[in-house]
């Protein structure tokens, strides 16, 4: 529970992050670093609009 007070806290950020994280991992084993680069460069611009809509409301 690295930097975590409670069970309940820890609980919380892992179900959320673990509906985040599938969207900035890629299957690195299968694609050259180029085209891994040019997808997080496509993933970012996308998670900083659903932000800023999540934000917004």
């Amino acid at each position: 529970m690295k930097g975590f007070r409670t069970v309940g806290s820890a609980q919380r950020f892992l179900s959320s992050f673990s509906r985040i994280s599938p969207h900035f991992r890629s299957p690195r084993h299968r694609v050259t670093a180029t085209a891994h680069r040019t997808e997080l460069a496509t993933r970012f611009p996308v998670w900083d609009q659903v932000t800023e809509q999540a934000l917004a409301a």
